[in-house]
């Protein structure tokens, strides 16, 4: 996305494209990301050497790739990011309350 000939950033917010509140920023979709990518691979690359030894390194990252994408794509990433909104929730609440203009009348 570009504005006013600067290039923003996938989290960044201009007048004319407000991200809405309830989206996750990238930092912190990129922080969730981590945290369900790195222990599947941990324990993945623990279960493979136990079974799988033999064969080559590319073919073992191939597999375990194969597993790891599909299953923090569809189940561990959309799954933290609800936890995580959950969390935030309240915080959003207090914050929308301390900047809501007061009621003209």
């Amino acid at each position: 996305m570009e504005h006013e000939g600067k290039a923003l950033a996938a989290d960044e917010i201009d007048a004319h494209h407000p991200r809405p509140a309830h989206v996750a920023s990238v930092h912190v979709r990129a922080v969730v990301t981590w945290l369900a990518i790195f222990p599947m691979v941990a324990v993945g690359m623990t279960l493979m050497n136990a079974l799988v030894a033999s064969w080559p390194p590319v073919l073992r990252a191939l597999v375990l790739t194969a597993v790891v994408v599909p299953t923090a794509v569809y189940l561990a990433v959309p799954w933290l990011l609800l936890r995580q909104a959950r969390l935030a929730e309240p915080i959003r609440r207090r914050h929308s309350r301390r900047t809501r203009p007061a009621n003209p009348v």
